[in-house]
């Protein structure tokens, strides 16, 4: 467990999902320069301070008691990570309110500290929602590691909030510091459309939605070869992303019965929303949770899955290999797991050594479809 240290506490802190040996920490440089330079100034109790993005907790832990404080993010398992990391730290739970990124924190707010997101297109939702939400005098201050930082960044936060100061780089880390000034009521470009030929269907895709301007390549090589059944199969669509491959396998199956699931509160929102466009009322479970951590064993009968294969700026295929032990503890016996994946990840072999069978369903040039029996 790794020790973070700051101007204001030093903290245990550890990433969600906790792994053996976990090589990567929960906080980094970016982190402790944003705190110091709030450390240089007053904070007081009733300061009313706004995270955006605060991945696994370390700011929000490292304030909390000490203003009134509110958490943002678009991540279910950063908010899982906040949660254990203030009970690892002996913190009050309501010392952080947290505000899932679907809805809109209410101000109005003192200061704004912001971690720069892989997806600039959610921080630009998230600029534009602070729009009549900032006090006289806020200060709005976003951080990131250098490797991590776009220009664009700056040119948002000029655009949405006011003229930006950027800081030295610190630690391979540097700040971003906006005054706010007025600015015209700006409309946002999210939640974004695109439409889909077969079967016909327009998916709506909220600002941090992965391909939200259109259909994915490895989808899209795995919607024509969706199982059918007559038989009313319990079916979970995991990290279902704006919900295509369950709506699609719910119209050709209308006797089954679905869930979908992302740890993504966006990307349920954009699926329910879609899922009532194609299918109304037809009953459905839809949630934010971690995988098929909340499923109960051996609940389902299929398992559809196009596994993610990094977290916010991690590559690797560590949040697949979680998936697929999840579906194998969820699935019947006899049960299955459908996945998409790139050729060169190598998912065949991973898959033979949870399951029973595996069997390779299609393939393209890029993406191999596979499907393994429990």
């Amino acid at each position: 467990m790794a020790r973070f240290t700051s101007a204001f506490a030093s903290l245990e802190l550890l990433r969600q999902p906790e792994q053996p040996n976990e090589p990567l920490q929960a906080f980094d440089a970016a982190d402790e320069y944003l705190l110091n330079q709030l450390h240089s100034q007053t904070l007081s109790a009733d300061s009313r301070v706004l995270l955006l993005n605060d991945s696994f907790g370390a700011l929000a832990c490292s304030l909390a008691g000490r203003c009134r404080l509110t958490s943002s993010g678009d991540s279910h398992l950063g908010f899982l990570a906040l949660q254990h990391n203030l009970a690892r730290n002996d913190l009050a739970p309501d010392s952080v309110t947290f505000v899932p990124a679907s809805r809109v924190a209410s101000g109005p707010f003192d200061l704004v500290l912001i971690r720069v997101p892989k997806t600039l297109a959610l921080l630009e939702e998230q600029l534009i929602r602070l729009q009549g939400q900032l006090a006289p005098g806020a200060q709005v201050i976003a951080g990131a590691m250098l490797k991590h930082l776009p220009r664009a960044a700056g040119d948002l936060l000029e655009q949405y909030i006011g003229p930006v100061q950027a800081s030295l780089a610190v630690k391979k880390a540097r700040l971003l510091m906006a005054t706010p000034s007025p600015m015209p009521a700006s409309v946002s470009p999210y939640p974004s459309r695109y439409r889909l030929e077969q079967p016909a269907l327009e998916l709506l895709n909220h600002a941090n939605l992965f391909c939200r301007e259109g259909l994915d390549i490895g989808t899209r090589a795995m919607l024509p070869h969706l199982p059918r059944s007559l038989n009313p199969l319990r079916v979970a669509d995991l990290g279902c992303g704006n919900g295509v491959l369950g709506i699609v396998y719910a119209l050709a199956n209308p006797q089954a019965e679905l869930t979908l699931v992302d740890e993504s509160y966006m990307a349920v929102q954009s699926a329910a929303a879609n899922w009532q466009a194609a299918l109304g009322e037809r009953p459905v479970s839809i949630r934010a949770d971690d995988g098929l951590a909340g499923q109960p064993a051996e609940s389902l009968d299929l398992v559809l899955c196009n596994p993610p294969f990094h977290q916010q700026q991690v590559v690797g295929d560590f949040l697949a290999w979680r998936m697929f032990t999840q579906a194998k503890a969820a699935l019947v016996r006899g049960g299955e797991l459908w996945i998409v994946g790139n050729r060169h990840l190598g998912y065949h072999a991973k898959l033979k050594r949870l399951f029973r069978g595996v069997e390779q369903v299609a393939a393209t040039p890029k993406f191999v479809i596979l499907k393994a029996i429990k």
